[in-house]
């Protein structure tokens, strides 16, 4: 496994040496060389009383350097480095309905979209607590925007599942869909990114997720929506949050293969500028040649590569994962696959027990 890498250079904080969290860090220099700032070590105030660190020093969070990225050092690590999946809670509007009918829930059980939203958030509460759904297998969850405003058991989601279960908590932030064109589908604008980005930082969310689908390998197209993906990511790692891109490949594509190598190109191409020592995270559509994404598995600008289902049945999904070394799961449909709300609670648990380790020993076995 690769580790995350340590920042040195001109930027790094003269803190060297391990001190305790209420212990002031020594004086650093702007990254000009300018007037010394303070900075001092901050808890995020959560029961964990979690230390936050520089993502430039690799020590405590900096209070007052422009442009350092803080970032919770244990979940850093988990994501580069643990064995396991990340689950995908993040349903929107559009694609709840089919979730809840999978689930055994009909239309007829919901009159106005609270409701409907209500019962997603009940379903997604359910698999959350349920005892196999920890960081031994799941390293890492997706979440909605409404499911982070949200609670399980009285504790704000992404709280729950980190102090509670060890998963490191990720949250959709695209507003769905732009019109086709050039055989792609961009996303929609997000005038109020920013706003949903400080919130997520307050509410203890790690990184993010944004959708964009190729339905053909259009070159023009593809760089397009690789541009736009990288272009949202910088911003979303000024934030101090880990960015996962994800430019979904169509499954059912006559010409999938040659829109993945597009892809590799675009996707490499964006990397290599990414500058600095920035990382972000692939979220791709499981490759028609094995091994299609290894070179970005391996490259140093990459956290992780993890794979959504896009349609597979699970059991495809898994096959098809386990012949891509390095690749990780990041299922929705597939995880929740064969749950019901009919079921008991002991059913329930475990189903989802035997299907988080199918995708665990598929995620492990790449």
């Amino acid at each position: 496994m690769r580790l995350v890498k340590s920042i040195s250079g001109p930027e790094s904080c003269t803190a060297l040496a391990p001190r305790s969290p209420e212990s002031p860090v020594p004086p650093a220099n702007r990254a000009n060389g300018s007037v010394p700032i303070t900075i001092s070590a901050v808890r995020l105030t959560r029961q964990t009383g979690t230390v936050l660190e520089c993502k430039v020093c690799k020590f405590h969070a900096c209070k007052g350097l422009p442009g350092k990225i803080m970032t919770n050092p244990q979940m850093a690590r988990q994501i580069a480095e643990k064995n396991g999946f990340i689950a995908a809670l993040d349903q929107s509007g559009g694609s709840t309905p089919k979730a809840l009918r999978l689930y055994g829930v009909n239309e007829d059980a919901y009159s106005n979209d609270e409701e409907m939203f209500g019962l997603i958030h009940e379903m997604r509460a359910r698999i959350i607590k349920a005892p196999a759904f920890n960081g031994e297998k799941v390293i890492g969850a997706i979440l909605f925007e409404r499911t982070m405003d949200g609670e399980v058991d009285g504790t704000p989601t992404a709280e729950y599942l980190w102090n509670e279960h060890q998963v490191v908590p990720f949250l959709k932030v695209d507003k769905g869909l732009a019109d086709e064109s050039n055989g792609v589908q961009m996303m929609k604008p997000m005038p109020d990114l920013d706003h949903l980005l400080e919130r997520a930082v307050s509410k203890g969310i790690f990184g993010t997720k944004m959708r964009s689908v190729i339905h053909a390998a259009n070159p023009e197209g593809i760089a397009a929506i690789v541009a736009q993906q990288f272009d949202v990511g910088r911003q979303i790692l000024g934030h101090g949050l880990m960015p996962i891109i994800e430019p979904e490949v169509t499954i059912t594509i006559a010409d999938k293969a040659e829109a993945e190598d597009i892809l590799l190109a675009e996707i490499t191409k964006q990397l290599d500028a990414l500058g600095g020592d920035k990382q972000v995270m692939l979220k791709l559509s499981l490759p028609t040649k094995a091994n299609q994404y290894k070179s970005l598995v391996d490259h140093p600008r990459v956290m992780r590569v993890v794979a959504l289902s896009g349609g597979y049945a699970r059991e495809d999904a898994c096959g098809k994962l386990a012949q891509n070394t390095g690749m990780i799961a990041s299922f929705s449909r597939a995880l929740t696959e064969g749950l019901s709300a009919g079921q008991s609670d002991a059913e329930f648990n475990t189903t989802l027990a035997a299907t988080i380790d199918g995708i665990y020993q598929a995620s492990k076995a790449g």
